[in-house]
């Protein structure tokens, strides 16, 4: 079986292994994939991922032996329908950046609060030394005690 990995630098710059897919099949992995490449580097692989090359109906045509389309983040919006017209599997992962955004999430609430990157900033340049008191702020800073923090939705991030 033929395994192409179109743009793996978005998945992997280096630091994972490919080893877990080169036990399925023969794999092939392009960091990069231009658009006049990808029919050519797909050729007659029968799996195809991708994250944020896109898959299109000229694809599919000019590929035939594509059995299956892992797209490598939450969405399919790089996929053609026309792949699931001629019957290709098109999987996704749901749980992608789950816990990432979850957690980026709360890095901005604080970052609300209190504005750490704006103050780290005036500090490197010298400004604390020209306050009047102690302390140096140019925004108010927020204690999240006895606030109430809301999540609309409840999906896989909100949990």
């Amino acid at each position: 079986m033929k395994i192409v990995i179109l743009d793996g630098y978005t998945e992997n710059p280096g630091d994972l292994s490919w080893e877990g897919l080169e036990n399925l099949g023969a794999l092939t992995v392009y960091p990069y994939t231009a658009p006049n490449e990808i029919i050519s580097r797909i050729g007659n692989a029968e799996i195809v991922l991708t994250n944020k090359t896109p898959l299109t109906v000229e694809t599919f045509a000019a590929c035939p032996s594509i059995r299956y389309v892992g797209v490598l983040a939450t969405g399919f919006n790089v996929v053609d329908i026309e792949a699931r017209k001629r019957g290709i599997v098109v999987a996704n992962v749901p749980t992608y950046g789950t816990t990432a955004v979850a957690q980026y999430v709360f890095a901005l609430l604080l970052e609300i609060c209190h504005h750490v990157g704006h103050h780290n900033e005036a500090v490197q340049k010298g400004r604390w030394t020209c306050g009047r008191d102690f302390c140096f702020w140019d925004y108010p800073l927020i204690e999240l005690t006895g606030k109430t923090f809301g999540i609309i939705g409840y999906g896989r991030i909100g949990r």
